[in-house]
C-alpha cells in the first residue's frame, strides 16, 4: 500500500521529473522541480491558492514515482519526452498532433532532385521549410520541375545512365534526360543552383527571364509558346505573392501569441523565414491545470518545439514563458545555435505580436464549437468506451481482422486509433504462414502472436542498446485490444497474451444475425451498448476499418497471383529472362514450339535456361496426353 505522507518524507532535494497516479495507476501529471522535495510536497499542503482544477487533481492522486536528474534542464527535456508519450490529462496538452512538410533539394547525389519531404534529417541534403500547406509545398515543386526541368525519376545517375529509354517528362519538355546524357552535370548543376535561389525567396531573376521570353516568343509569333511562359510567370507571381508580411530584418523568427477561455486555448504562430511570412498556423490547447497565459505559452513551447525538426533564430512572445531561462537554454542546446526569446514591446514588432493575438481570439471564438463536437466524436466516444467496461482511460486500441475466400490466401489485419482517431502509419498486414485452410481461429492466433512476440523483441533489443521504445513501431502496446467477434476471437487473444505474460484488456465486437454491432463482450459478459451514442459510432468505425483494410489486402493478393505468369513456374527463368523471351516471341504459344536453339539465342538465354524452358513444356504436354486419357477410360 502506497502511503503518500510516508513517501514525501522520502523526497529528495535535487532536480527531477515527478509522475502522479490515480487509482487505475494512470498517469495524470507529468511535471519536473528543480527539488522534487519542495515540489511534490507543495501539492500535498493545504492552502488557498490551490485552483479548483489542482484540488480536483490531487484528490485523484493514488500513489507517484520520481525520476532525478542532474539538472533542471534535463528534467525539462524529459518532461518533454514523457508529455508527449503519456498525454496525462491534467497536463496543459497540445491536441494538434502535426507534421510540417519541407521542400528537399538532394545536393548529396550527383544530379540532384527536388523531393516532397515530411521530416527534415541531418544528411548532406538542403530542406526549406516547414512550410503549412501540403497543397503549396507540392505546387511549388510542380513550379520547379516546369521552370528548371528537373528530374523526377528514382535513378542513380550516372550510374544507371543508358539503361531505359527516356520517361514522358522528357517528351513533354519537363526534363533534359540526364539519364541519356541529354545534359551534362555542370549544366544541370548550374538549373539546381537557380532552384536554390528560387526557393531562398529570390523571385525577380526568374520574373525578368519569364517576361523576356513571352515577349520574345509573342514577337515571333509564337503564341502557344507566349501563353506558355504567361501562366509559369502568373504561377511564379502566385508564390512570390505569398510572402505578405517583410521585415528589415533576415532572420528566422516564429511570432506566438494566443488567446483563452476557462478550458481551452488557441496558440497561433506565424512563421518568418528570412525576414518573409512563408505561412501561419494555429494550435488548440487543452488548459487543464495551467493558471495563466506564462503556463499555456510554456507548455505550448515545449511540446510544439520538442516535435519539430526546425528551430528559429528567434521566439517573439505574447508574454515571457514561464521557465523561459531554461526553455532558451534547452533549444540553444537543440539547435546548435543561441535562441532569443523576446516580448516585444513597442513598433512594428509589438503590432506582429497582437495580429497573431487576434488571431488567435477569432479562430477560437470560431471554432469553438467545432472543437467541441470533434472531442465528443473521437476522445470522448473512446471515453464512452472506457465506462461501459469500466477500465481506465484508454488512448490506444488495436483491432483485429481476418479475410480469406475459402481459406485462399488467408491475411490479417492490424488497425490503430489513437483519441479515437485512425493512426494509419501504424497499421500493419499479416500473411498468413502457417494455417491452412479457413481457420480464423487459428489464423487469428498467429497474426497476435507474431505481433505481440514482435514488439517485445524489440522492447528487448532497444533495452540492451540502452535506446528508448521507438513510438508508432510494435513496441508500443494497446490499451485495449478490440476483437471482431465475440467470446471466440476474445479467448484467442486472452490466450495469446497469457502465454506471452501480457495484461491487455480484451473486448469483442459482437454482430447481430443482420451483421450489426450489438454490443461488446468483455470478462465473459455481452455488454448492451445505445446505438444512438459517439461510442457506439466509434466502435462501428473501427469495425468496419479493421474489416475493410483486411479486404484491401486480400484483394491485392488476388490481383497479384492472377497476373502470374507461366514462366514464373520454370526453374532458371528469372524477371529478366521471362520479359526476353515474351519479346521475342509474343506469345506463350510461340514459345512452346520453339526449339533450343532457337531458344538459346535470346538476349540474356544460355544452353541450359533453354533446355529448361523446351523440357518444361514437353513434361507439361505430357502430363495434359496423360490426363486426359485417363478421363477418357
Amino acid at each position: 500500500m502506497f502511503n503518500i505522507e510516508e513517501e514525501l518524507k522520502k523526497l529528495p532535494a535535487q532536480p527531477g521529473v515527478y509522475l502522479m497516479h490515480d487509482k487505475h495507476d494512470e498517469i495524470i501529471y507529468v511535471g519536473k522541480a528543480i527539488s522534487l522535495k519542495n515540489r511534490v510536497r507543495q501539492y500535498f499542503q493545504s492552502s488557498r491558492n490551490k485552483t479548483a482544477k489542482i484540488e480536483q487533481m490531487v484528490s485523484r492522486i493514488a500513489r507517484f514515482e520520481y525520476i532525478i536528474t542532474d539538472s533542471e534542464l534535463e528534467a525539462l527535456v524529459l518532461e518533454c519526452n514523457l508529455i508527449k508519450e503519456h498525454r496525462p490529462r491534467y497536463n496543459t496538452m497540445l491536441k494538434d498532433d502535426k507534421a510540417y512538410p519541407y521542400i528537399k533539394v538532394t545536393v548529396a547525389e550527383e544530379f540532384p532532385r527536388v523531393l516532397f519531404a515530411r521530416t527534415m534529417k541531418k544528411d548532406k541534403n538542403k530542406y526549406f521549410g516547414p512550410y503549412t500547406s501540403a497543397g503549396a509545398v507540392k505546387d511549388t515543386i510542380d513550379l520547379i520541375h516546369k521552370l528548371y526541368k528537373i528530374r523526377t525519376c528514382n535513378k542513380v545517375l550516372p550510374r544507371d545512365a543508358g539503361k531505359d529509354r527516356p520517361c514522358l517528362n522528357y517528351h513533354i519538355r519537363q526534363c533534359e534526360a540526364p539519364c541519356q546524357g541529354g545534359i551534362s552535370r555542370e549544366e544541370y548543376g548550374e538549373n539546381i543552383a537557380q532552384v536554390l535561389e528560387f526557393l531562398n525567396g529570390h523571385y525577380g531573376k526568374v520574373l525578368s527571364l519569364l517576361e523576356e521570353k513571352m515577349r520574345q516568343a509573342s514577337a515571333e509569333m509564337n503564341f502557344e509558346k507566349a501563353i506558355e511562359y504567361r501562366e509559369l510567370l502568373g504561377s511564379v507571381k502566385k508564390v512570390a505573392q505569398k510572402q505578405k508580411i517583410t521585415s528589415s530584418s533576415t532572420q528566422d523568427r516564429d511570432i506566438i501569441a494566443l488567446a483563452r477561455d476557462e478550458e481551452d486555448a488557441v496558440v497561433q504562430v506565424f512563421f518568418v523565414r528570412e525576414g518573409k511570412l512563408i505561412g501561419r498556423e494555429h494550435f488548440h490547447m487543452v488548459v487543464a491545470t495551467a493558471e495563466n497565459t506564462a503556463q499555456i505559452l510554456s507548455g505550448f513551447v515545449k511540446q510544439f518545439y520538442a516535435g519539430t525538426p526546425f528551430l528559429p533564430r528567434e521566439l517573439w512572445m505574447q508574454t515571457e514563458p514561464e521557465d523561459s531561462e531554461v526553455i532558451c537554454r534547452w533549444l540553444t542546446a537543440r539547435k546548435g545555435q543561441k535562441v532569443h526569446m523576446t516580448v516585444p514591446k513597442k513598433g512594428e514588432k509589438e503590432r506582429l505580436v497582437e495580429l497573431a493575438q487576434k488571431n488567435a481570439a477569432l479562430v477560437l471564438s470560431q471554432d469553438k464549437e467545432k472543437i467541441k463536437r470533434e472531442e465528443l466524436r473521437t476522445i470522448g466516444a473512446m471515453n464512452q468506451v472506457s465506462d461501459w467496461l469500466g477500465i481506465g482511460r484508454v488512448r490506444r486500441v488495436e483491432a483485429f481482422d481476418i479475410s480469406n475466400i475459402s481459406g485462399y490466401e488467408s491475411v490479417g489485419s492490424m488497425v490503430v486509433y489513437e483519441d479515437g482517431k485512425p493512426k494509419r502509419n501504424d497499421y500493419r498486414k499479416f500473411r498468413i504462414r502457417t494455417v491452412t485452410g479457413p481457420n480464423d481461429y487459428a489464423s487469428m492466433r498467429e497474426v497476435l502472436l507474431r505481433r505481440f512476440s514482435h514488439g517485445l523483441e524489440e522492447k528487448t533489443r532497444l533495452q540492451e542498446n540502452g535506446v528508448g521504445e521507438e513510438l508508432g513501431s510494435f513496441t508500443r502496446f494497446p490499451d485495449l485490444l478490440m476483437m471482431d467477434g465475440g467470446r471466440g476471437q476474445v479467448n484467442i487473444a486472452l490466450e495469446v497474451l497469457e502465454e506471452l505474460k501480457l495484461k491487455i484488456p480484451v473486448c469483442g465486437m459482437v454482430k447481430d444475425d443482420n451483421h450489426r454491432t450489438r454490443g461488446l463482450y468483455y470478462q465473459n459478459v455481452e455488454i448492451p451498448i445505445d446505438r444512438h451514442s459517439e461510442g457506439f459510432r466509434l466502435i462501428t468505425r473501427i469495425q468496419d476499418e479493421a474489416h475493410r483494410f483486411a479486404i484491401e489486402y486480400h484483394r491485392s493478393l488476388r490481383g497479384k497471383s492472377q497476373v502470374h505468369s507461366l514462366l514464373d513456374d520454370i526453374p532458371g527463368i528469372g524477371k529478366t529472362r521471362r520479359k526476353a523471351l515474351m519479346r521475342q516471341f509474343k506469345s506463350l504459344e510461340a514459345i512452346r514450339e520453339a526449339e533450343v536453339e532457337a531458344l538459346a539465342e535470346v538476349p540474356g538465354m544460355n544452353h541450359r535456361a533453354a533446355e529448361q524452358v523446351y523440357e518444361f513444356f514437353r513434361t507439361s504436354a505430357a502430363e495434359k496426353e496423360h490426363n486426359d486419357n485417363q478421363r477418357q477410360m
